[in-house]
């Protein structure tokens, strides 16, 4: 589904991927996991056109991806990423009816109501202002609104850092919902039980490279790589 071959990139002057290679299937969930600065978060800003890649290719179902990250959107990838980054001054509502009206339709899968019916906590807070939500209302009304861009690939990066354990849960629990509804993901995430139980695929990147690729049962399994590349 999406495949990124010997990948270069990073920040000016400064490389951080050095010819990473990895590929997420249809269907499943990839979680990448790693030390702080392993090239995780540059990864997924890379594949969103948020990062020019230097050298190597991206492709998404078998066709080169664009480079601008409007157009890789309109693609079928949506990206929540780890600053979450909703309008603070909007309300919930508008919030979502950007992204309904923009990427929605007669047809679409996902609606504002949907969203709301995976998240009702967001239909209590419709009128309520971005910057009046809490940190676990901030992560759903992100996750809320990348799915009302309908996408065939959904990118979350670190989607439990910061929150309180009984919210880490209802967002796990809403996951696997997605997951069970064959909606394809890949989840950066430092949350090790979380990131292993939500997926079927498991890439560690290390120094700018994939270091280990397998499942997620092989990796919770292999205690020495557990140690030597995620310090767990």
């Amino acid at each position: 589904m999406l495949e990124l071959s010997a990948i270069d990139s990073g920040y000016g002057e400064t490389q951080v991927l050095y010819g990473l290679s990895l590929t997420a299937k249809a269907g499943r969930v990839m979680a990448i996991l790693g030390r702080n600065g392993a090239g995780k978060s540059t990864t997924l800003k890379t594949i969103m056109g948020l990062l020019p890649a230097r050298s190597g290719s991206i492709t998404f179902d078998g066709k080169p991806i664009p480079t601008r990250a409007f157009d890789v959107a309109k693609s079928g990838i949506a990206y929540v990423p780890e600053t979450r980054d909703i309008f603070p001054s909007l309300t919930v509502r508008e919030n979502l009816e950007i992204a309904a009206k923009r990427f929605g339709g007669v047809d679409a899968e996902w609606t504002v109501d949907r969203v709301v019916d995976l998240f009702p906590r967001l239909g209590e807070r419709m009128e309520n202002g971005g910057m009046e939500l809490s940190g676990g209302e901030q992560q759903m009304l992100a996750i809320a609104r990348g799915l009302l861009m309908n996408p065939r690939l959904l990118i979350l990066d670190e989607p439990t850092e910061g929150l309180a354990p009984i919210i880490v849960k209802l967002i796990h629990d809403k996951l696997q919902e997605l997951k069970a509804a064959g909606l394809s993901m890949i989840i950066v995430e430092q949350n090790f039980g979380f990131a292993t139980s939500m997926a079927d695929d498991v890439v560690i990147v290390g120094k700018g490279q994939i270091v280990w690729t397998g499942s997620a049962e092989e990796i919770r399994a292999d205690e020495e790589t557990q140690h030597t590349w995620l310090g767990v």
